[in-house]
């Protein structure tokens, strides 16, 4: 990812972006421009979508409450997701907000709710989460914004993986491996298409466990001599495996 511009704020936008065009912003963004952060009439920030890049924009009042931006120049062409699905049991509210922020900041490009025998929250408020991502997005200077699939239980995502995601292996997190280093069994995997597996805060049923090691497309792996809490192996499950066979 090229670098940007850290002394300028970032904004995610609902709407097209391109050379000269004129975006007026909801009250809420505007609010926050004008009256959070004060900014005023020829202030630079810089805007992205999702799809069409990064661009400078200027602001432009039109009130107390109200703002427009127009949009100066690309600062940076679109890129693409990155090719790495992130599986996760849901958490409670606040772990939740921290495990899918540092999803977006460790690479993930989609969010897969998974529904194990275990986890505590069935109920998931994807509108929030997808706010998490936009926000991680806007303070880390992520342009492709990875996008939040609906829940689904274990059995149904192992039972259709070969519909839907043939040919992506799944890194499912381990804690009863026999090693502790996962940079072993990593470095004997072919590089390709990936999604990394964290259960729950009780971790995996002995029955799940059987399952997910009876599928030629699921690797166990450790994650070191310690037990995590979930939040925590998330981030440290996508750091080790974009080390190994990511973007890194």
């Amino acid at each position: 990812m090229a670098r940007y511009d850290f002394r300028l704020q970032r904004l995610f936008l609902r709407a097209r972006l391109a050379d000269g065009a004129d975006v007026e912003l909801d009250r809420e963004q505007a609010n926050y421009l004008l009256n959070v952060l004060r900014m005023s009439e020829g202030d630079r920030l810089l805007v992205f979508n999702g799809e069409d890049g990064e661009w400078l924009a200027s602001v432009v009042p039109a009130g107390r409450r109200v703002c427009r931006l127009t949009i100066v120049e690309q600062t940076r062409a679109q890129t693409p997701l990155p090719d790495l699905d992130w599986l996760f049991a849901p958490l409670k509210h606040a772990r939740l907000d921290y495990m899918v922020q540092k999803a977006v900041e460790m690479g993930a490009g989609r969010l897969r709710p998974v529904i194990t025998r275990h986890t505590q929250v069935t109920r998931i408020n994807t509108e929030r989460m997808e706010a998490n991502v936009v926000e991680a997005a806007e303070q880390c200077g992520v342009i492709a914004l990875p996008s939040v699939a609906e829940p689904v239980t274990l059995e149904h995502l192992l039972d259709t993986w070969h519909v839907h995601d043939a040919g992506r292996r799944i890194l499912y997190c381990d804690e009863h491996e026999e090693t502790t280093n996962p940079l072993g069994i990593l470095s004997d995997l072919e590089r390709g298409p990936l999604a990394v597996l964290i259960g729950p805060e009780g971790g995996f049923s002995k029955e799940e466990r059987i399952v997910l090691r009876s599928k030629p497309f699921v690797t166990p792996i450790p994650l070191g001599p310690r037990i995590l809490r979930a939040d925590t192996a998330a981030v440290a499950a996508l750091a080790v495996v974009q080390a190994a066979l990511g973007d890194w």
